[in-house]
């Protein structure tokens, strides 16, 4: 059983100085908002309603924030977290590219992603959401030209795999560790880097997702169990 079924929500900010005062190490998704992330946190935590799925992209305005560890599988969903056992945080970030958004709020968005990107300590790692059939649009790559500096893992998750046929699937696979590799520092040594392919809907790279964000996080998976069935956004 994934550590991740622990997850709770903890806490939800819109400004960076009222980000957790926790040293734990952080992971943060971030995504096009209609590229499947909350259907991936909610399928990776095995709870159906942790992060809001949502028809409508754009829903998430906050960066909403998640507890591992202090609680049990079998808790209520509202029993209190022990914070002396809390592993660490899930930071479910503002979905990004939706049209619809005022210029004021996308503005605000901006730069509360790209100060919290670059600027939290606490912060492990980044897990990139892109669509299998449109990655690396512009915003895919301004996230990472933001976050690389920092020299922190990028694990990047090709979400809805299954509208791609097996060929597809190995182009798009090879084309993104490409992509990927092209980003070196300054040195010109590349960045750690990652990529894999997913699928909520038919259950594809969800134990390899799970297996990666906990060795970001630092946790020690239990025994590996099936999660619910979900579909994908």
């Amino acid at each position: 059983m994934s550590k991740l079924w622990q997850a709770r929500f903890f806490t939800t900010v819109n400004h960076l100085r009222d980000l957790p005062r926790t040293t734990v190490p952080e992971i943060a998704f971030a995504g096009r908002s209609n590229a499947g992330k909350s259907t991936a946190i909610n399928i990776l935590c095995n709870q159906k309603g942790l992060a809001f799925a949502s028809k409508t992209p754009g829903r998430t305005q906050h960066i909403n924030f998640f507890s591992v560890g202090g609680a049990h599988v079998a808790m209520h969903r509202h029993d209190p977290v022990n914070m002396d056992e809390v592993q660490c945080l899930i930071a479910d970030l503002p979905g990004y590219g939706y049209a619809e958004v005022s210029g004021d709020a996308k503005n605000h968005w901006q730069r509360l992603l790209g100060d919290y990107v670059q600027q939290r300590e606490q912060l492990a790692a980044l897990v990139l959401m892109m669509d299998a059939r449109r990655p690396f649009t512009e915003l895919d790559q301004q996230m990472i030209e933001w976050f690389a500096p920092t020299g922190k893992p990028i694990h990047c998750i090709l979400t809805k795999a299954d509208k791609l046929n097996r060929n597809e699937s190995i182009n798009v696979l090879r084309q993104a560790r490409a992509q990927l590799d092209s980003y070196v520092d300054e040195d010109g040594e590349g960045f750690p880097f990652t990529v894999q392919l997913f699928s909520a809907l038919k259950r594809i790279g969800i134990e390899e997702a799970t297996a990666k964000i906990e060795e970001l996080a630092g946790l020690g998976a239990d025994v590996a169990a099936p999660t619910p069935d979900e579909s994908d956004e």
